[in-house]
C-alpha cells in the first residue's frame, strides 16, 4: 500500500466521528459566553457611569469659577444663569445625563435661593431616563463656596 492510501484510510474511518459539535460542547459554548457576558456588561456599565461623573464634576468646578469671577467685579454670588454664562437653569451639561444649578444666599449653608448672596451652593443632579439616575454610588454631586464638595449615594471616594 502507498501512502497517500494509508492516509485515506486512515483519515476515511475518522471523519464519521467528527461531523460537527454534540448537543453538549454546544452548551459548554454557550455557559462559558453567558458567563463572560454576565461579567463584562455590568462592569462596563459601571465604568460609562464613573466616566459621565466627570463631566458632572467638571461642570461644577467651572461654574464654582464663574461664581468667584461674578463675585471680584460685584462683591456677591449670583444664582442667575445669565450672569454666570449659562442660557437658563437648570444648564444640562456635557453628554446631557447631568443638569446644573446654582443657589446663592445669605446664609451658610444655602437651603433656598435669595438669587444674590455672600455665599454660593452649586448642585449636578443626574438626569432622569438616561441612565446615570440608576447610578447610587455617587448620585448628586454638590460644591459651595468654601470649597466643600459633597456627593449622595453610597460612594465615600466620588470627588477623586
Amino acid at each position: 500500500m502507498t501512502n497517500k492510501r494509508r492516509i485515506m484510510k486512515a483519515t476515511k474511518g475518522s471523519s464519521r466521528r467528527m461531523r460537527g459539535f454534540t448537543l453538549i460542547e454546544l452548551m459548554v459554548s454557550v455557559l462559558v459566553a453567558a458567563i463572560l457576558v454576565g461579567i463584562a456588561v455590568p462592569t462596563y456599565t459601571a465604568q460609562t457611569r464613573k466616566s459621565r461623573r466627570t463631566e458632572a464634576k467638571t461642570a461644577l468646578l467651572d461654574m464654582a469659577s464663574r461664581e468667584e469671577r461674578y463675585n471680584s467685579t460685584n462683591s456677591t454670588y449670583s444664582s442667575t444663569a445669565a450672569d454666570l454664562g449659562y442660557g437658563a437653569f437648570p444648564a444640562t451639561v456635557g453628554s446631557g445625563y447631568y443638569t446644573v444649578i446654582a443657589l446663592a444666599c445669605t446664609t451658610t449653608p444655602c437651603t433656598t435661593d435669595a438669587g444674590k448672596g455672600q455665599y454660593f451652593m452649586l448642585k449636578a443632579v443626574p438626569v432622569a431616563n438616561k441612565g446615570q439616575d440608576l447610578d447610587t454610588v455617587c448620585a448628586t454631586f454638590t460644591l459651595d463656596n468654601t470649597g466643600t464638595q459633597g456627593v449622595t449615594g453610597t460612594g465615600t471616594n466620588c470627588w477623586n
